[in-house]
C-alpha cells in the first residue's frame, strides 16, 4: 500500500509511464555497468559507462519530491529547502488545489500507517507511484527514483534523449509490459497512453469495446473483455 489519494491518478498512466520506464532502462543498460551523477548547478543527471565514462547519457531532472525514512513523510520539492518553488514540482501542487487533493497540495505528507516491515522496500513502491503521477500531470517522461543517504529516495522527471513514445513501439513492447501490470482499468490506461503520447485515439463502438490507436508509425487496436483488461491487439504498422 502507498498513498491512497494518488492511486488512481497512478494507475491512469501506468501503463503509459511503464513503456516510457521501458525504453529509459534500455537506453541505460546499452552503457553496460555504469554510474550515476547529479549536477544540480548544471541541472543535470548523467548515468556514464564504468568502463568508459565518456559513454554517456545525460537527462535534464526536475525534483518532483523527497521521501525519507527518519521523518517517515515525503515532502515536496516546492516546498523543499533546495527545490523550486515555482519547477516542474508546482505543477503537482496546483492540480491538487484545483481539484482538492490535499496529498498534492500541502507540503509534507505523512507515511500511512500500514508500510508494513520493509520500510525500504515501502519507500521504493512510493516513490513509483510518485513518478508515474508526476509524469501523469506533467506529461513528462520518464521517471527516476534516486537512492541517496539514509534510505532516503530523490525521485525526478527527466527530459532525457529518447526517442518519444510510438504506436509502433507500443504494439512490440505491449504485450511484455502488460503481463508485469495489474492494471485496475485498461481502457482509461490506453486511452491515457494515447493522450500522454500525442497519438489520435478513437473507441470502435458505444460499449467502449476497443481503442484505435493512429500515428505515423502505424495503427492499433486494443480489445477489451467485460472486465476491462485487453484480451488483444491488432496492429497495422509501418515498415
Amino acid at each position: 500500500m502507498t498513498f491512497a489519494a494518488l492511486r488512481s491518478l497512478a494507475d491512469r498512466a501506468a501503463l503509459f509511464t511503464a513503456l516510457r520506464q521501458e525504453a529509459f532502462t534500455a537506453a541505460v543498460d546499452a552503457l553496460g555497468e555504469h554510474r550515476w551523477d547529479a549536477d544540480m548547478a548544471a541541472s543535470t543527471l548523467t548515468f556514464s559507462a564504468t568502463a568508459n565514462p565518456e559513454q554517456q547519457l545525460v537527462t535534464t531532472p526536475h525534483l518532483i519530491a523527497t521521501i525519507a525514512p527518519g521523518p517517515r513523510s515525503l515532502l515536496w520539492a516546492w516546498a523543499h529547502p533546495q527545490g523550486d518553488v515555482g519547477g516542474v514540482a508546482a505543477q503537482l501542487r496546483d492540480y491538487g488545489s484545483q481539484y482538492g487533493i490535499a496529498e498534492l497540495s500541502q507540503p509534507e505528507i505523512a507515511f500511512p500507517d500500514d508500510t508494513g516491515d520493509d520500510l525500504d522496500e515501502w519507500i521504493a513502491q512510493a516513490a513509483h507511484q510518485i513518478g508515474t503521477v508526476a509524469v501523469e500531470i506533467t506529461g513528462r517522461s520518464p521517471y527516476y527514483s534516486a537512492p541517496i543517504d539514509g534510505g532516503t529516495r530523490a525521485v525526478f522527471v527527466l527530459d532525457a534523449p529518447i526517442a518519444p513514445l510510438t504506436v509502433q513501439d507500443a504494439v512490440i513492447a505491449a504485450p511484455r509490459v502488460l503481463a508485469g501490470l495489474n492494471l485496475s482499468d485498461a481502457r482509461s490506461a490506453v486511452w491515457d497512453t494515447a493522450r500522454l503520447a500525442g497519438w489520435s485515439m478513437q473507441w470502435t463502438d458505444e460499449a467502449y469495446s476497443g481503442a484505435a490507436v493512429t500515428d505515423a508509425s502505424g495503427e492499433a487496436t486494443f480489445r477489451f473483455d467485460e472486465q476491462a483488461r485487453v484480451s488483444g491487439i491488432e496492429s497495422t504498422l509501418g515498415a
